[in-house]
């Protein structure tokens, strides 16, 4: 399968982070990301695969009830990609906005950043 960076930051959001079926995000994983991937988070650096889906289903766990959205179109300069995406609780306003910018080659992500700001909630 040939995946353009805009295909894989959408199934890094999509259908890794959003999927809530182990065996079917484990696919999508493989088929994603590089097998020594990195991924930078605002507060811990995750590397490999292996690694990179622990720490998905933590997130599914955490918060099972809470899906991300795209928040506008993805954006490619050449090997790198950057979307912003919405989470929080499925129907509700979205609890954080945030970017994903990753660096692919031979058409998987290598390495991840992900940049997250909570949205401010009414009062």
């Amino acid at each position: 399968m040939s995946n353009t960076v805009a295909d894989l930051m959408r199934r890094n959001l999509l259908d890794v982070f959003n999927e809530p079926d182990p065996e079917r995000r484990a696919a999508a994983i493989a088929e994603t990301y590089a097998e020594d991937v990195v991924w930078h988070e605002p507060d811990r650096i995750v590397r490999g695969r292996d690694a990179l889906a622990h720490r998905a289903a933590e997130l599914r766990e955490q918060t099972p009830d809470w899906v991300f959205y795209p928040d506008g179109p993805v954006s490619v300069n050449d090997d790198l990609g950057h979307l912003d995406f919405r989470y929080g609780p499925s129907g509700q306003p979205p609890v954080v906005s945030g970017m994903d910018i990753a660096h692919c080659k031979n058409g998987v992500i290598v390495e991840l950043y992900t940049l997250v700001t909570e949205v401010p909630q009414p009062s």
